[in-house]
């Protein structure tokens, strides 16, 4: 009689592991397309400011529209300050810093130093978790550090960045506040369902967001009667914002912060695959090297954790 138990919760187990693997795999293609849709708007169609109040903003009104067709849980006390720290650090930090990195950098470029927040969430980890890496993590950290390097160092291609330095530190600022999002809200991920959560967390990053809008009425697209910039920021709102988001809360309930960021490395493919076909970019050897550097840094990473379990 045990069997058959034991059988079912662990069909239960690899069928939430497959899907929590499905739903960041989704997120990760969304925003591997965003980064060339994002730049392509930067700066003909929309300021950066802009981009990233649509974005907080108007993910902040689809959550709350989407709370009214589910059931809402009582917050507890406790987890206000989490859910605050992640909209306003995690959230609004991650998405204005991207926004920008993409109005100086290129858009292969920056995908690439997107790679790094599984780096970040493991020292993010050992610094409030007390989480204490292995000599082989350590190793994996520096070497994904050292391709993060290698791709400011090397400069853009001198086809899609106005200032490419300072496009790649600001991705980096932003891969930061990214980790930090994962790990802030990794236990309040497991205690409400996702809408529940995200209206709350979009609403503290869309209140900062409001000093973005100064100047609005300015932005090129506003007067334009062009269909594909407002299908690009359509786009955006959608699917690398509201769906992307609302798929990483189960992806993390169910594989953990760790593993959802390790998709990461995925990103690169999908955004440089859609910045060449829309000839925002073309790919240099550098950017390959860099890329294979970080991959691994990372394999190394993962086999000194895999090692301590």
């Amino acid at each position: 009689m045990t069997l058959p138990n034991a059988d079912s919760r662990a069909a239960g187990a690899a069928g939430k592991f497959l899907a929590g693997n499905a739903c960041i795999l989704v997120a990760t293609i969304f925003w591997g397309v965003n980064v060339s849709f994002t730049k392509a708007l930067i700066p003909q169609w929309m300021t950066s400011e802009g981009i990233s109040a649509v974005r907080l903003i108007g993910g902040c009104v689809l959550f709350w529209i989407g709370s009214l067709f589910v059931k809402n849980s009582r917050i507890a006390r406790h987890d206000w300050l989490r859910l605050l720290l992640g909209g306003v650090v995690g959230l609004f930090g991650f998405i204005y810093l991207f926004v920008m990195s993409l109005r100086y950098g290129n858009p292969i470029d920056i995908s690439i130093i997107m790679t790094l927040p599984p780096m970040f969430v493991i020292i993010m980890n050992a610094m409030f978790r007390h989480s204490r890496p292995s000599l082989l993590e350590c190793a994996g950290v520096v070497i994904s550090f050292v391709g993060a390097v290698i791709v400011i160092l090397s400069g853009g291609s001198g086809k899609a960045g106005s200032d490419n330095m300072l496009g790649d530190c600001l991705a980096v600022a932003s891969t930061i506040c990214y980790a930090f999002y994962l790990v802030i809200l990794e236990g309040p991920t497991r205690s409400y369902r996702p809408v529940t959560m995200l209206r709350w967390v979009f609403l503290f990053a869309a209140i900062p967001a409001v000093a973005l809008t100064i100047g609005f009425d300015q932005q090129p697209i506003i007067h334009s009667t062009a269909v594909a910039p407002w299908l690009e920021i359509g786009f955006i709102l959608l699917c690398p914002t509201f769906i992307a988001y609302f798929l990483v809360q189960p992806a993390i309930r169910n594989i953990g912060s760790e593993l959802v960021s390790l998709y990461q490395y995925l990103l690169p493919v999908f955004a440089t695959i859609s910045a060449v076909i829309m000839g925002l970019d073309h790919l240099r050897p550098m950017q390959v090297i860099a890329m294979a550097v970080i991959v691994f840094g990372m394999v190394l990473t993962n086999r000194g954790k895999l090692k301590k379990h």
